[in-house]
C-alpha cells in the first residue's frame, strides 16, 4: 500500500509519510525519567495524538504506560458520580495493562485482579479513594513503574469528579515518598488543565481551580522545522522522483506555515492528490514546484476544513481574541508578549498567536490570510478602510489579502 499524508487521526509510521518524532520523544521521556507529572496542550490538529501513541511505544521497553482518551473511553455518563467514574476508569486500566500481553510479578497479578473482582461486583463502595488505594497497591507491586497518560483530558474539566480525580493524583504525587503511585501522569488536549476557568454553580458564578498545580511547565516544540519536514520529503521524493529539492520545499512550506503538523500535510495532501493531474500541473514534477505549492496554497484558503471552522468558532466563543488578532492585523498595533494576559494566552493556547521577540504575532502567514478574509467580509467590517488592508508584504514578494493572486520571485 502506497503511503499518502495524513490530516485525520493520528498518523502510522507504515501508513503515512510523517516527520521524525525522535527527537520530541526522547525529550519528553526525560519528564517521565525524572518522574514529572504535566500537561501536554497545543492547539487543534497539533500531532498531539501522534506523538501520545509514539511515546507510549517509545516508554515500554522501562514501563508499563497506561494510555486513555477521555473523549473514547469515558463517555459524558461516567462523570455522573464517583462511583461511575472510578468502576469506569478501573475497568479501562485493567484492560489496557492486560492487552499488553506481559508476564506480571505474581503479586501485582493479583492486585489488577481485587481491582478487576471490583468493577465486576458493581460496588457502589468504589469510589475515588478506594480506586487510587488499589492503584497504589498496583504501583507497589509492579516490576515496572507505571505511567499513566490520558488523551482528551479537557474533555471532562466540566465535572466536578474530574477535579476531584486530579486531587488524588496530586494527593499521591506528594505523598509519593510514603505511597506508591505513578512515576509520571501526562494530561494533553487543547485546553490547559491548570488553568481552567469552569462553571459549577447555578447561579452562574465561576471559579478557578487548579488541582493540577503540580504539573511542570512543557516546553517541547511540537511544531515541525524545516529540516523536519525536509526528512519527510525526502521520502516522498524516493517514492516519487519529482525532482524537486526537499530543502527548499521544506523551507517554502516551513515560512507559510511555521510548521504548524495539520496545515504542513495539508498543503502536501493538496500537491500529492489534487494539484498534480490538474490542467496546469499534469506531471508530479510540476505538482511540486513552487508554482504548484501556491495552487496547494490558494486551494487551502478556498476551503472550508475543520482547522479554520474551530478558528472562527473560538473568535466567536472567545470575543476578546477577535480584539487580539484585530488589533494585530489591523490597527498596526504591537502588542507586548504577556503570559498573564488572560487574551493572548488564550489566543496562544489556541494556536492563533505566538511570541516573536516579545512582541505578540499571528502564528504564521496562512492564519494571517484566513483571519484577513475572514474580517474583510464580515457585515461588521465593511466599512473598514480597505485601501490600508489591501495588501500584506514580506519576504515572499506580495500578496492579496484574499490569497487568490500571489507572487513568489524570490523563492526559486
Amino acid at each position: 500500500m502506497n503511503k499518502t499524508f495524513n490530516i485525520t487521526a493520528d498518523c502510522k509510521p507504515g501508513l503515512h509519510y510523517m516527520v521524525d518524532l525522535h527527537s520530541r520523544l526522547e525529550q519528553i521521556r526525560g519528564y517521565v525519567d525524572r518522574g514529572e507529572y504535566l500537561s501536554i496542550n497545543r492547539a487543534r490538529q497539533y500531532g498531539k495524538t501522534t506523538t501520545l501513541r509514539a511515546l507510549d511505544e517509545y516508554l515500554k521497553d522501562a514501563y508499563y504506560v497506561v494510555g486513555m482518551d477521555f473523549q473514547m473511553q469515558m463517555s459524558d455518563a461516567k462523570f455522573r458520580s464517583e462511583n461511575a467514574f472510578s468502576v469506569a476508569f478501573a475497568k479501562a486500566f485493567v484492560r489496557i495493562l492486560q492487552n499488553q500481553g506481559a508476564a506480571f510479578p505474581e503479586e501485582m497479578e493479583q492486585e489488577l485482579n481485587r481491582l478487576q473482582k471490583a468493577t465486576q461486583e458493581n460496588r457502589e463502595d468504589l469510589e475515588l479513594v478506594e480506586l487510587f488505594q488499589h492503584l497504589s497497591d498496583i504501583c507497589r507491586e509492579s516490576d515496572r513503574p507505571l505511567v499513566l497518560i490520558i488523551d482528551e483530558a479537557d474533555s471532562a474539566a466540566n465535572h466536578q469528579v474530574f477535579l476531584d480525580f486530579l486531587a488524588q493524583l496530586r494527593g499521591y504525587y506528594i505523598d509519593r515518598d510514603r505511597s506508591a503511585t505513578f512515576r509520571s501522569v501526562i494530561l494533553a488536549g487543547v485546553y490547559d488543565i491548570r488553568n481552567l476557568k469552569r462553571k459549577f454553580r447555578s447561579d452562574e458564578d465561576h471559579r478557578r481551580n487548579s488541582p493540577w498545580n503540580i504539573a511542570v511547565e512543557f516546553k517541547v516544540d511540537m511544531s515541525f522545522s524545516a529540516d523536519e519536514i525536509a526528512g519527510m520529503l525526502e521520502e516522498y521524493e524516493k517514492d516519487h522522483a519529482t525532482g524537486m529539492d526537499p530543502a527548499e520545499m521544506a523551507r517554502l512550506i516551513y515560512e507559510h506555515t511555521s510548521g504548524y503538523p495539520f496545515l504542513v500535510s495539508k498543503l502536501c495532501k493538496l500537491m500529492d492528490e489534487e494539484v498534480v493531474g490538474s490542467e496546469r500541473f499534469p506531471g508530479v514534477e510540476d505538482a511540486w514546484t513552487c508554482a504548484g505549492f501556491l495552487e496547494a496554497e490558494r486551494m487551502l484558503l478556498g476551503e472550508k476544513n475543520t482547522l479554520f471552522e474551530s478558528m472562527v468558532n473560538k473568535l466567536y466563543d472567545f470575543p476578546e481574541l477577535k480584539d487580539v488578532v484585530y488589533s494585530i492585523l489591523f490597527m498596526g498595533k504591537e502588542s507586548p508578549y504577556n503570559a498573564l494576559n488572560e487574551a493572548i494566552g488564550t489566543a496562544e493556547m489556541f494556536g492563533f498567536v505566538k511570541n516573536i521577540n516579545g512582541v505578540v504575532a499571528i502564528a504564521n502567514r496562512i492564519f494571517e490570510m484566513v483571519f484577513y478574509n475572514l474580517f474583510l467580509t464580515s457585515a461588521e467590517n465593511q466599512k473598514t478602510d480597505r485601501e490600508k488592508t489591501n495588501t500584506l508584504i514580506d519576504g515572499c514578494g506580495e500578496w492579496s489579502v484574499t490569497g487568490t493572486k500571489i507572487w513568489c520571485e524570490n523563492m526559486y
